[in-house]
C-alpha cells in the first residue's frame, strides 16, 4: 500500500494535488518536448518531412485511446481501491489493466504494420515521396507501440496510488534518450523521417524499460509484490471495461473527426499540413498541462470516493477551476499575442508564417473552455463516472467537420478550418463545465448551492 506521502486523503488538499499535479504536468511537457524534438530536427530537413511525420503521426495519437483502455482501468482502479485500504483489489486491477493494455498494444502495432499504405492514403495527398516517408515512420514507430501501451497502464498504477512522480521520470528518459538518437540517425546516418521513427522507438523502449524495475524494484512503489500471472476474474475485466471503453471510445473517435479534418488541410497542400503539425504541438501547451491537472484530480476524487472523503471532493474541485482558469488565461494570452513567434521557432518558413501565426490567435480562444474541459473531465473520471465527459466530447468533435467544411469553402480557406476547430472546441468545454457543475457537485453532501461554492474561492481550509 502506497505509503503516507502518497495518500491523498490526508493532509492539506492544495498540496496534495500539487504533489501529484506537477509531475504529471511535468510528464506532458515532456512528452510535448517529445514531439517538438522531432518536429524541430524535421523542420530543418525540410517542411515535407513535417508533412510526412504529421500525417504518421495522427495514427499514433489514434493508438492513445486504445492505450487508454488499460491505462484508465489501472488509474481508477488503483486509486478507488486504495481509498478504501484494499490493497488486494487495487493489485488485480493493476494486473489485468496491463494484460489488457498489452493486447491492445500489440494488436494496433500488427495493424499499422499490415495496413501502413491504406491508413496514410486516407489523407489523399498527391505527393509520393511524402506518402512514401509516412508509410515508412508509421511502420517502424509500430514496433515499439506494445512497450508504449504497457507503460501506459504502468504510468495509470503510479498515478492512481497518488505517486506521479515515477511517470515523470519515465519519460525523462525516453524524452533524454530521443534527443539523443535523433540527430543521429536524422542527419549523421542521413535517415531523415525513418531515422527519428527509429531513434523514437529506442526511447520507447528506454523508458518502458525503466518502468518495469520502477513497479517491481522501487523501494516506494505501490505493491510490496506484483504478480505479473494471476488468474483472471470476469468482475474486474467488466469494471475495467466499463471505466475506460467510453473514455477510448471518445479518444478513438475524436482522432477519427481529427484525421478527417487532417483530409481537409491536406487539400490545401503539404505546406498546410506541416502548419496543422506544428500548430496543434505548440497550441498543446494548454490541453497538455490541462490533462496533469485533469489526471490529478482524477486520483485525488478516487482515492477520496473511495474513502468517503465528500469535503475534501468538494475542495479539490474548487481549487482544480481556479488553476484551470489561470492557466487558461496566461495560455491565451500567450498565443495571441506571440503565435507568429513561437510558430517561426519551430518552422522558419517564410512562406507558412502567416498561415501559422493565424492558427495559433485562432485557437487561442479555446484555450480557458479546454482547461475547464480538463478538471470536469477528471471529477467525473475519479467517480468512475466516465460516460458524460465522453458523450460531450463525441459529440461536439462530430460538429467540427460539417462547420470546418463549411467555413473553409471560399475566402477563408485554411482559417475557415481553424475556426471551426476553436468553436466546436468551445462548446466541448462549456458544455461539459456546465454539466459537471450541475451533476457532479449535487453530490457533494456539504455543497449548498454554486453561489457558496464559488464565494468561498480559495480561502476554504485544505
Amino acid at each position: 500500500m502506497t505509503d503516507g506521502k502518497y495518500d491523498l486523503t490526508r493532509g492539506g488538499i492544495s498540496n496534495k494535488l500539487i504533489l501529484v499535479a506537477l509531475p504529471i504536468i511535468g510528464t506532458q511537457l515532456l512528452l510535448m518536448s517529445y514531439n517538438m524534438v522531432d518536429v524541430f530536427l524535421l523542420g530543418m530537413v525540410g517542411s515535407q518531412a513535417v508533412a510526412a511525420s504529421g500525417m504518421a503521426g495522427m495514427y499514433m495519437w489514434l493508438s492513445n485511446g486504445v492505450m487508454l483502455i488499460g491505462r484508465m482501468g489501472a488509474e481508477i482502479g488503483v486509486a478507488q481501491n486504495f481509498g478504501r485500504r484494499d490493497e488486494e483489489s487495487a493489485r488485480k486491477f493493476a494486473v489485468f489493466s496491463m494484460y489488457m493494455g498489452l493486447s491492445c498494444g500489440l494488436a494496433f502495432a500488427l495493424a499499422c504494420i499490415a495496413f501502413a499504405r491504406p491508413m496514410i492514403g486516407f489523407f489523399r495527398l498527391e505527393d509520393a515521396p511524402v506518402t512514401q516517408s509516412a508509410r515508412n515512420y508509421l511502420s517502424i514507430v509500430a514496433l515499439g507501440m506494445p512497450l508504449v501501451f504497457v507503460s501506459a497502464v504502468i504510468a495509470g498504477i503510479f498515478n492512481g496510488s497518488g505517486n506521479s512522480r515515477v511517470p515523470f521520470l519515465m519519460n525523462s528518459v525516453g524524452l533524454v534518450t530521443n534527443a539523443v538518437f535523433d540527430p543521429i540517425f536524422i542527419f549523421s546516418f542521413g535517415m531523415g523521417v525513418e531515422g527519428a521513427a527509429i531513434a523514437t522507438v529506442i526511447a520507447q523502449a528506454a523508458a518502458a524499460g525503466l518502468a518495469l524495475l520502477a513497479l517491481t524494484r522501487k523501494k516506494d512503489r505501490p505493491f510490496a509484490r506484483f504478480y505479473f500471472i494471476i488468474k483472471p476474474e470476469a468482475r474486474y475485466f467488466a469494471d475495467i471495461l466499463r471505466w475506460s471503453l467510453p473514455i477510448a471510445a471518445d479518444s478513438v473517435l475524436f482522432t477519427f473527426f481529427t484525421l478527417i479534418v487532417s483530409r481537409l488541410v491536406a487539400g490545401f497542400g503539404a505546406g498546410a499540413i506541416a502548419v496543422y503539425r506544428v500548430g496543434t504541438q505548440i497550441e498543446s501547451l494548454s490541453w497538455l498541462v490541462g490533462i496533469g491537472i485533469s489526471t490529478a484530480v482524477t486520483a485525488f476524487i478516487g482515492q477520496n470516493y473511495g474513502a468517503g472523503a465528500w469535503e475534501r471532493i468538494r475542495g479539490c474541485c474548487r481549487i482544480a477551476l481556479a488553476w484551470a482558469c489561470v492557466w487558461g488565461t496566461t495560455v491565451t494570452v500567450l498565443l495571441a499575442g506571440a503565435g507568429g513567434a513561437l510558430f517561426w521557432f519551430f518552422l522558419p518558413d517564410p512562406g507558412l508564417l502567416g498561415m501559422g501565426g493565424s492558427f495559433l490567435r485562432i485557437m487561442a480562444v479555446c484555450q480557458i473552455p479546454g482547461c475547464l474541459e480538463a478538471v470536469s473531465a477528471g471529477v467525473f473520471r475519479g467517480f468512475g463516472r466516465t460516460l458524460p465527459p465522453s458523450v460531450v466530447s463525441v459529440s461536439c468533435s462530430a460538429l467540427r467537420i460539417p462547420i470546418a467544411y463549411a467555413l473553409a469553402q471560399g475566402v477563408l480557406g485554411t482559417d475557415g478550418i481553424w475556426l471551426g476547430i476553436t468553436i466546436s472546441a468551445t462548446l466541448r468545454g462549456l458544455w461539459i463545465c456546465l454539466w459537471f457543475l450541475a451533476d457532479v457537485t449535487a453530490r457533494l453532501q456539504s455543497f449548498k448551492g454554486m453561489g457558496l461554492f464559488m464565494a468561498r474561492g480559495l480561502k476554504g481550509k485544505d
